[in-house]
């Protein structure tokens, strides 16, 4: 068969002859898949890929997308040796430099996450930074960082080499070919329509760069990305710039530089950025740019000229404006789409897709050939995005700010601006008349805490206490002390019903769930690893009725995921109900209290027990009434019909008047859930992490009939010593503030680092929770034969580790 002709059948067909693309069919071949076809437009790399900076940094703040980088920089250097064309893989190292202190504590805490993550580091003075990058201006920066495993490529090159690769694999690849639409049946994708022929395939991969939106639009799946304009100029020879040169980051200034052929690319990410495309992209738009635009880039050559006083003088061989797609939360998507089965996606890599592809394209290979993901890939999953996330005036205005925050400070509790509000709780007026500061969560906006009178109705961002502090130790008190209201309506509700939905439902869960009516049970959702794919609460409302509550982020993707364990043929249904009900949270030890002036139910422990639901009679409404917690109080979650939300929620604050009572938060909720060691998916558990790891094992029923998706993974473990464990960490100081992610250390030895953490006002300091890993089994005495610090930015604060939380460690006042 001639390389041009278009077969009319193969097993696994990708759209799109990028560097992804090409890196995809790559790791295909090497997993033993030989039936790999290849379609491009226009020419390999023709798209975005050939006019990329190339710059490969190794560090994420996820340690998963680190990974996906490591594994890019480890082929990078192999594969000229493999294939006989060269990359452009040039280890230079990279040099990231601060212009205040502000940035210097970013930068301070990058070391730090660095040490977590296993990834070398150095931080520098200004002067040491000179010495490495001679050519820089130094007078104003207050330090940088090394970090000597990063590099840069040549992209072009890099693909064709990657294409290579990919045919001695066994790969076909067709250029000159346009997909016009996709062929599905019976929920599954069954093929490609193109401008030369259908072709049948069993997978197709969404790989289309600027065009997948468009690509995903053929079969009804959204892939939320938008155009934005990209620019860099090259210089001439400057004097001092050598090809060892290493990559330089100037984020304060927004500007990159890296070396070519004794000259500089400059380029960088401007605060507001340029969006392009709104009338679509142009199928031909292949090895084309855009016009020159002084004017946007002027911001970036100003910042360069301070840095790099040569350029001047420098000749401008050539500016560069090449449009990239950009997401709407700056990470690329990857993964199988949500509601059609084997069509993956591989796409908007926010001008990160040199650095991402060998691993991206490794992880996505694994995915199609294995069937599920082999490790968590939940910050660039395509289930973290709902429809809404690709409605195209939505993306434009946020994709003008997602690309500014490249280089922007990354603050702590940082909320994005734009195309807001969105979603809104049938409280959202009442909140906000009330005071109240929102945050965005799958769009909705959610009450972060209550300004008082006299405070600023804002987040004024600090490394440091924000602004908020004493406002959320007020909501903090009243949980612990009297009684609280929290607005959780953005909870993702989902009902399963049917004939089948017990025992359906008993296989996908860990715990048991085939309990009487009007119990709730929590429990986690493994995959065959004993990885959490998500944990959520099942109450269970009649013989043939669950509803399902989990996390405000994981619907898309817990809908997807159940809806794939349902047996074809199984008497099930599933439907998200989110938006038919709202959720107050009436926490505290006044709770029942408050309740009870408003309802006749019994709502004594006896005649209302610990994780039991049933309906109630409140105020003028009737509720759902369940007695659970996720802040470590007696409380009881009301779901209200959304209609009756305002009486509700009125009627509570007439009758608690007298008690204290107080609207709270989220950034109260999570200071309280991480005092009693509570865990929240995303963050401290995901598809990598164990029950055993987690501590969770007692939500495990191991004996209940029929088994559960993961018990033979779990099985094989029990029993075994733990060598990496989620340990409850309390700063001893009163004064440190930390934010997640900052590093723990054992004996001064790094062994994990906090995936969550909070001002814990009842212990008096920051608490989170650290996945810690260490080659001796971690247990109590581990923990107490050990002396513990917590790295915040550079400085080391003593610390005590627990497996147990640190308020209330036995649980009684959940129960009483």
């Amino acid at each position: 068969m001639s390389q041009d002709a278009v077969p009319s059948q193969a097993e696994i067909v990708i759209i799109g002859g990028g560097i992804v693309g090409a890196s995809l069919a790559y790791h295909l071949t090497k997993l033993g898949k030989r039936d790999v076809l290849l379609l491009e437009q226009g020419q390999l790399s023709g798209g975005t890929t050939w006019h990329a900076a190339g710059l490969v940094g190794q560090l994420r703040s996820h340690e998963s997308m680190t990974r996906l980088i490591r594994a890019s920089t480890e082929l990078y250097a192999s594969l000229e040796a493999e294939t006989g064309l060269a990359t452009g893989w040039k280890n230079c190292g990279s040099l990231t430099v601060a212009r205040s202190e502000e940035r210097m504590t970013v930068l301070r805490r990058t070391a730090a996450s660095a040490l977590a993550q296993g990834v070398d580091i150095e931080v520098l003075s200004p002067s040491e930074a000179g010495k490495l990058w001679p050519v820089m201006a130094t007078e104003d920066l207050a330090g940088a960082v090394w970090l000597p495993g990063d590099g840069k490529a040549n992209p072009t090159d890099l693909t064709q080499s990657l294409a290579r690769g990919a045919r001695r694999g066994g790969a076909r690849i067709v250029e000159g070919v346009r997909v016009v639409d996709i062929s599905t049946a019976a929920g599954a994708v069954t093929g490609v329509v193109t401008d030369r022929g259908a072709v049948k395939a069993q997978t197709v991969v969404n790989c289309a760069g600027q065009w997948a939106r468009k690509v995903g639009q053929m079969c009804g799946v959204d892939v939320p990305l938008h155009s934005a304009e990209h620019m860099y100029i090259v210089t001439g020879q400057i004097e001092g710039v050598h090809p060892d040169l290493p990559v330089m980051r100037d984020p304060d200034g927004y500007i990159y530089f890296k070396e070519e052929v004794g000259g500089l690319v400059m380029g960088g990410f401007e605060p507001e950025a340029k969006p392009w495309g709104m009338d679509g992209i142009p199928d031909d738009f292949v090895f084309q740019l855009l016009p020159d635009d002084w004017d946007q880039f002027q911001i970036l050559m100003e910042h360069a000229l301070e840095r790099v006083p040569a350029l001047a003088e420098a000749e401008i061989r050539q500016f560069y404006n090449g449009p990239e797609s950009f997401t709407p939360d700056n990470n690329f998507i990857l993964g199988e789409a949500p509601g059609l089965r084997n069509f993956f996606v591989g796409a908007g890599f926010n001008s990160m897709g040199i650095a991402s592809a060998g691993g991206a394209g490794q992880a996505l290979a694994e995915w199609i050939v294995n069937g599920a993901p082999t490790q968590d890939l939940w910050p660039v999953d395509i289930r973290r995005f709902d429809r809404f996330n690709n409605n195209p005036r939505w993306l434009h205005d946020r994709v003008k700010e997602t690309l500014g925050l490249h280089y922007a400070m990354p603050w702590p509790n940082r909320e994005l601006e734009t195309a807001r509000p969105l979603r809104k709780s049938p409280l959202y007026d009442r909140l906000s008349a009330k005071g109240a500061v929102f945050g965005s969560k799958m769009g909705w906006e959610r009450a972060n805490f209550f300004a008082g009178e006299g405070e600023a109705r804002e987040i004024r961002y600090s490394f440091g206490r924000q602004n908020w502090f004493e406002a959320v130790a007020r909501e903090h008190k009243a949980v612990r002390e009297a009684v609280a209201v929290f607005d959780q309506t953005s909870f993702a509700k989902l009902l399963v019903q049917g004939a089948d939905a017990a025992a359906v439902l008993n296989r996908i869960c860990g715990a048991n769930v085939d309990v009487e009516v009007g119990r709730s049970v929590y429990t986690g959702l493994f995959n065959a690893r004993g990885g959490y794919e998500s944990d959520l609460t099942v109450l269970r409302r009649g013989p043939e009725s669950f509803l399902l509550v989990t996390g405000t982020a994981q619907a898309v993707r817990d809908v997807d995921w159940i809806g794939r364990q349902i047996p074809m043929g199984a008497a099930v249904t599933l439907t998200d109900v989110t938006s038919a009900h709202a959720v107050l949270s009436v926490m505290g030890p006044k709770s029942r209290e408050l309740l009870s002036r408003l309802t006749d139910a019994d709502l004594s422990h006896e005649g209302f027990a610990f994780a039991q639901n049933r309906e109630i009679d409140l105020a003028h409404a009737r509720v759902l009434a369940n007695r659970m917690t996720y802040v470590g109080e007696l409380g009881f979650e009301l779901y209200v019909p959304a209609d009756f939300a305002t009486g509700v929620y009125d009627a509570l604050f007439e009758a608690g008047a007298d008690l204290g009572l107080r609207d709270a938060g989220y950034y109260a909720l999570d200071a309280l859930r991480l005092e009693k060691g509570y865990r929240a998916w995303g963050r401290d558990i995901d598809p990598d992490v164990t029950p055993f790891e987690a501590g969770l094992a007692f939500a495990v029923d191991f004996d209940k009939p029929d088994g559960f998706i993961g018990k033979e993974a779990l099985s094989a473990l029990r029993g075994l010593p733990r060598h990496r464990r989620l340990v409850q960490i309390v700063v001893q100081d009163r004064e440190a503030v930390a934010w997640g992610g900052e590093l723990v250390l054992r004996d001064g030895k790094p062994v994990g680092y906090l995936r969550s953490a909070a001002y814990g006002y009842a212990p008096g300091g920051p608490v989170g929770l650290a996945m810690i890993q260490c080659d001796t089994a971690i247990d109590a005495r581990f923990l107490a034969d050990g002396s513990w610090e917590v790295d915040i930015a550079g400085a080391r604060f003593p610390a005590h580790a627990s497996l147990k939380p640190a308020y209330d460690p036995a649980g009684a006042r959940i129960k009483r």
